[in-house]
């Protein structure tokens, strides 16, 4: 038996396994809350403009951005900031009514999430490679405290640009945290259930978008809210400081006393009282052997510097931009449809667990290319059949609605499972994190495409449903993953 078969052995339900799955999972109950929190604290409130007449009056505008100059005319004027009056029964409180960002200003209300997923696209930036060249361990650590303070700094801001600056820092904090997390568990488990694994951290990240309706009836102010739910994350790493780090990249950086130790931790939990078969001269020779190979100063570079690391970043990024594109366009469009926005989300949210199961099922049986590719065709399918139902079917476009986006979600959990088995682990953290980048890209440019359908109605349904179509085929040309061991190095994944 090789190093690389030091946890074959071992089963998803084996004690240290089911402890580092449950102990990474748990700050990702709260992760789509951070991602979907603007669907509520950024709620649009009924408001008029602040005049002589009253909310229930006849001479009202119909333009809510307007008043009539007088009762004896029908001369209208823009109400200037500050005149305006929010109806809260509601909703208390949304960074809309309390800044003003209707009217000439509402482009700010867009603003603000636009920068808190550049924020996330920074972070994927910055702690993929981060974690290569530190460990895995450290920048979840640093990035749970991250999400704390930054979020607990977005609930007390003064202003409007502070509450930008301190959710582009939040959406940092939570790429690293995920990034990373999705990471370190597959490093710690055994192959033949990363699939059921992916599954489970996949439906740990949907789970946000059950709590976060629940948690927003239940504190309709916006500076609560936003508190609520970011007090958490300076709890968890007190849970996170019982995960040891990767015993795959602390041998890679030649840290092989600690890779055995770890190691022999792992097995005695799993009731081994020997400990591992892995013993610390099989280390130093497993470092031997790849020693001509590995570079201790990998870049972002080396994505694309080698043929099949090229190819494979270069389709991985289609596959990650397109989901994030069209699944966030359509997460934070819910309120067109006109129900009650908490049933919306809750309803949206609980719709994509069953698409999440079925697309890991078929990863784990079928393939992962195969699951990912194909629940991008499908999602891009169904936006474009949308097209062809009636205006006034509404609940019928939302059905469709929520099932092209319960293809997105499965396209994505599919994804963070085949993208981390195919990039090698010298590179692994900066790979998921360029595609995640690239994701995040995808979430940043998803309201620009929205606003189209001011020129032409149709054209955004048009773009989000042919956009997964062309880039879920060339999956189909990435190498299979299934029941195959990671790799370490770049070379292996050249010779592969």
């Amino acid at each position: 038996m090789s190093v690389r078969d030091a946890l074959e052995e071992d089963s998803l339900f084996s004690p240290f396994q089911t402890s580092v799955v449950c102990i990474l999972s748990v700050p990702f109950l709260l992760v789509a809350t951070h991602n979907l929190m603007q669907v509520f604290t950024a709620a649009v409130p009924p408001y008029h403009c602040q005049s002589n007449l009253t909310f229930e009056n006849s001479y009202t505008t119909e333009d809510s951005c307007t008043r009539y100059v007088s009762l004896e005319s029908n001369h209208t004027e823009p109400c200037k900031q500050g005149e305006r009056i929010y109806n809260l029964s509601i909703y208390t409180s949304t960074i809309v009514s309390e800044w003003d960002l209707v009217c000439e200003r509402e482009w700010m209300k867009e603003l603000a999430q636009s920068t808190y997923m550049a924020g996330v696209l920074f972070g994927a930036m910055l702690y993929g490679p981060l974690a290569d060249r530190y460990g895995r361990r450290i920048v979840i650590l640093c990035c749970l405290l991250k999400i704390a303070s930054m979020g607990t700094g977005a609930a007390f801001s003064p202003n409007f640009l502070a509450y930008c600056v301190f959710r582009f820092m939040t959406g940092m904090g939570i790429c690293g945290l995920v990034i990373n997390g999705l990471s370190l568990t597959m490093e710690w488990t055994p192959k033949k259930y990363r699939a059921t694994v992916s599954l489970i951290q996949g439906s740990t990240l949907n789970t946000g978008q059950l709590i976060l309706p629940g948690v927003a009836y239940l504190i309709p102010n916006w500076h609560w809210l936003q508190l609520a739910l970011s007090l958490p994350y300076f709890f968890f790493p007190i849970l996170i400081w019982w995960v040891p780090e990767s015993y795959r990249w602390l041998a890679l950086k030649k840290r092989s006393r600690q890779a055995l130790w770890n190691l022999n931790r792992a097995a005695r939990i799993n009731g081994k009282k020997e400990g591992t078969f892995v013993t610390l001269e099989m280390l130093t020779l497993e470092n031997e052997k790849n020693s001509t190979n590995v570079s201790s100063k990998r870049t972002p570079l080396d994505l694309f510097r080698t043929p099949a690391m090229r190819k494979m970043t270069i389709y991985l990024s289609m596959s990650w931009f397109s989901s994030s594109f069209c699944f966030f366009a359509i997460a934070l469009d819910i309120q067109r449809f006109g129900f009650s926005l908490y049933l919306l989300q809750l309803i949206s949210g609980s719709g994509e667990i069953p698409f999440r199961i079925l697309g890991t099922v078929f990863a784990a049986y079928v393939g992962r290319r195969y699951a990912v590719s194909l629940s991008l065709i499908f999602s891009g399918v169904l936006i474009l059949a949308s097209l062809a139902i009636p205006s006034d079917l509404i609940t019928l476009q939302f059905a469709v609605t929520i099932l092209a986006k319960g293809f997105l979600s499965s396209s994505i959990v599919c994804s963070f499972l085949y993208t981390a088995e195919l990039y090698p682990t010298e590179l692994r953290q900066t790979g998921i994190g360029f595609t995640n980048m690239m994701m995040r890209l995808g979430a940043v440019v998803a309201p620009v495409a929205m606003m189209t359908r001011v020129y032409v109605p149709f054209l955004p349904l048009v773009i989000f449903g042919t956009v997964p179509i062309l880039c879920g085929w060339p999956i189909l040309r990435l190498p299979e993953t299934l029941n195959t061991q990671l790799l370490d190095t770049v070379e292996e994944v050249e010779a592969r």
